[in-house]
């Protein structure tokens, strides 16, 4: 029997078994409501509802304390002796990794063709309310991280949910929460090994597969995709085996890198047009009040872009503390304002770029994908940058080569945490994790798993339910968090301590 032919059979066993389970959460998770003429999935109200909540409640801080936040990024407000293991750039870079991937070159597509242009006016909205859902999430994680013997740091929702309700509300507080911190657990391992990892490998094989060689080419066999799967294995192995310090140190050169990378294509496109731009700004601020697109009119484009934002920035979703929370910090609102950077790099920068380019490039694609054809995302984005730059389908296969295994060390990270909450933090089994994530890497280079990859997709999105309700209940912990770091960061540009002082108690301030 052949590969190719052990890899289907296995391929389609797997999904025949998983799909009716994917199908039924997925109905569960994704449950709609009628709104407007289209479905309003409860679970992205979920999210926005929160990202409302979060930027009245701390008052637009993400607007007050953006220059803030890049202070801290540079260093501004470093301390000496601080516990960690990166500093607050590797921190940011090894979290955006995570987020930023096939989403942004996609998922957007498909945002401004099913909810026409004026999707990404409220795709932009929807990162701007994230902002602030990041930023309280990750205060939480840095609150209540805990700092190994080794100096190594976990955490996550598996940490302050059943810490922080402890504190808040006594023994009842650490019952509920700890049946949320193992759910999440679940959730993250699951989503990181299936989508975190597998589909991230599959996407990636398949934009390298076409682009060399095409359907018959060596890579398109399932001899490359071995090939392929063992290399990309064995280099994420390396780097996993290093820890949130191997892994940073890597992201913090590939997420700047694939982020200019991108971002100067687009700027190409936008730029080769640039007589269309204004026309293009008009389009999509016209088409967020007077939306024409497959479905919904301007409540189905409020719908799309929120959803696309949220399935692209994962703000409530608790998984960007785990690695914000190994930053060197006294003061857990400092990496929280620093977390709110991510949406805005993921959705308002990176998104939207991609959303200009489509619509000032206006590809012969998106014109048919938004008359009802079923055109893959990245065929519609690809065609964009090919009507300025015609040899574009191979840059566009380095950024998705950086963004997929950048994204999945962060996940890999992120299931290993997950992982050593469930089973201890033994050598033995963290070294078992790491064998079943370099084993997946393999398969995903050889198997499609399309049940499973909506079942991963309804894991994460449930993480958003056991998580949101504990920020709700910690929130006031947060304000006084950032009420601490604000009395720092005044007492600090007063000269009144330096970097080397010891942290003290910080007068409470008005926030």
């Amino acid at each position: 029997m052949s590969l190719d032919s052990v890899t289907q059979n296995v391929d389609e066993a797997v999904s025949d078994f998983f799909e009716p389970i994917a199908k039924w959460l997925g109905e569960v998770v994704f449950y709609s409501v009628p709104v407007g003429g289209t479905e309003l999935p409860l679970i992205v109200a979920w999210l926005v509802v929160a990202g409302l909540v979060f930027t009245g409640w701390f008052g637009l801080v993400q607007v007050r304390k953006f220059k803030l936040a890049f202070d801290v990024v540079r260093g501004k407000y470093d301390e000496k002796g601080s516990e960690g293991e990166v500093n607050h750039f590797q921190a940011l870079t090894a979290a955006v990794s995570g987020t930023v991937g096939l989403g942004n070159i996609a998922g957007v597509a498909v945002a401004v063709s099913i909810g026409g242009p004026g999707a990404t006016f409220w795709m932009i909205l929807c990162g701007l309310l994230g902002m602030a859902s990041k930023f309280v999430e990750v205060t939480l994680g840095v609150k209540y991280r805990e700092v190994h013997a080794d100096g190594t740091v976990s955490g996550g929702p598996m940490h302050y949910l059943p810490k922080g309700l402890k504190e808040r509300f006594g023994s009842g507080g650490a019952k509920l929460g700890k049946v949320l911190a193992v759910l999440a657990s679940i959730m993250i391992l699951f989503f990181g090994l299936f989508g975190g990892n597998l589909f991230q490998t599959n996407q990636s094989y398949a934009q390298i597969s076409s682009t060399f060689g095409g359907e018959d080419g060596f890579m398109a066999s399932s001899a490359g995709a071995v090939l392929f799967g063992l290399v990309i294995s064995a280099l994420v192995g390396l780097v996993l085996l290093g820890g949130i310090r191997s892994i940073a140190s890597v992201t913090s050169r590939l997420v700047p890198a694939m982020a200019a990378i991108y971002i100067v294509a687009c700027l190409v496109v936008i730029l080769g047009n640039v007589t269309a731009v204004p026309d293009a700004f008009q389009t999509i601020l016209q088409g967020a009040f007077e939306a024409e697109g497959v479905t919904g009119g301007v409540i189905g484009a409020l719908i799309i872009g929120f959803q696309r934002a949220a399935f692209s920035n994962e703000a409530g979703l608790g998984s960007a503390p785990i690695a914000h929370s190994a930053v060197k910090t006294k003061h857990p609102a400092s990496e929280g304002l620093v977390a709110l950077l991510e949406p805005f790099i993921d959705t308002v920068v990176i998104c939207t770029m991609t959303a200009l380019t489509i619509v000032i490039a206006d590809p012969a694609s998106w014109g048919e994908a938004r008359a009802g054809e079923s055109i893959g995302g990245v065929t519609i984005t690809s065609d964009a940058f090919e009507t300025v730059l015609p040899w574009f389908p191979t840059v566009l296969t380095v950024a998705v080569l950086l963004f997929a295994f950048s994204t999945i060390l962060t996940w890999g990270y992120y299931g290993l945490k997950a992982w050593s909450y469930l089973f201890g933090k033994s050598k033995t089994s963290e070294t078992v994790f790491k064998v079943i994530w370099s084993l997946f890497v393999i398969l995903g280079a050889l198997m499609s798993l399309d049940s499973l990859i909506s079942l991963a997709d309804s894991a994460l999105f449930l993480l958003s339910v056991f998580n949101i309700i504990g920020l709700y209940l910690l929130a006031p912990l947060v304000k006084r968090e950032l009420n601490s770091f604000l009395e720092f960061v005044r007492a600090r540009k007063a000269g009144e301590i330096s970097d080397g002082d010891d942290d003290q108690e910080s007068a409470k301030t008005t926030v």
